[in-house]
């Protein structure tokens, strides 16, 4: 379990990190190695997200980011022409920072 939770905390550190470099969400997801490596994160994200068991979802409150971490991996991978940067965007903003915090209080409780 812990190697899952450190693994997609890695994952959004490294976004993290892109954004950085980038100056700004806009700029990383303009740019396309920013978004391809931003693409690729998240989709790792939802992909190891929908491995957690259901107990562990219920238990720190996951069961909407599990969800929309592995819908959001299946639209980026599945429709990757078609990808809106404005939906990106506002999961980089809104979604990617409360999983963030989520998880940190997940894997200090275990």
């Amino acid at each position: 379990m812990y190697e899952k939770i450190d693994f997609i905390l890695e994952m959004i550190e490294n976004i993290e990190k892109i954004i950085k470099r980038h100056k700004g969400i806009v700029d990383a997801l303009n740019d396309f190695e920013g978004q391809m490596a931003i693409f690729m994160g998240l989709a790792q994200i939802g992909e190891t997200l929908n491995k957690f068991d259901d107990y562990f979802i219920e238990k720190f409150d996951l069961k909407e980011e599990k969800l929309g971490a592995y819908y959001t991996r299946n639209y980026i991978v599945h429709d990757y022409e078609g990808v809106d940067l404005m939906i990106v965007e506002n999961i980089l903003r809104v979604h990617l920072p409360i999983l963030k915090e989520k998880l940190l209080k997940a894997k200090n409780e275990n």
